[in-house]
């Protein structure tokens, strides 16, 4: 006669809770320590000039990396044409041509992605721009 084992199976069985509570602590970890400043990663080396510093709240800020790529405000223009370059300037600056546009350009940037600026700002009708320079390095004593 055959006896049977009339227990239950054991079924094998994963718990995913403590795996779920530690991707979320990582997760959490991750966004808080994380930086979301854009203007950090840009790292711009201004060509240097004499003259006073003019400081001035309201301007918008037209920024090129050496990389001949766009910046305007806190928005990349997703490409380096004119027309691409035009429609994120009048999405940042919208009907405001009398605003003074602030252009700083990387010391390395190649000259055309300069003038492309300078003429999707002539193109737009803004006629108050200053370049960003650096201050002069002073002479090292001897």
């Amino acid at each position: 006669m055959r006896i049977r084992d009339r227990r239950a199976e054991d079924v094998p069985e994963i718990n995913l809770v403590p795996l779920i509570d530690v991707i979320l602590v990582l997760i959490i970890f991750f966004v808080i320590t994380t930086t979301f400043d854009a203007r950090s990663v840009l790292k711009l080396e201004l060509p240097r000039a004499a003259g006073e510093a003019n400081t001035q709240s309201d301007s918008l800020s037209l920024l090129i990396n050496a990389d001949g790529r766009y910046f305007v405000g806190d928005r990349e223009a997703l490409r380096t044409d004119v027309e691409s370059l035009k429609r994120t300037i009048v999405e940042v600056a919208g009907d405001d041509r009398d605003r003074t546009v602030l252009l700083r350009a990387d010391a390395r940037t190649p000259w055309q992605a300069v003038v492309t600026a300078y003429e999707a700002l002539g193109q737009l009708g803004f006629t108050r721009i200053a370049n960003a320079t650096a201050p002069e390095q002073a002479p090292a004593p001897q």
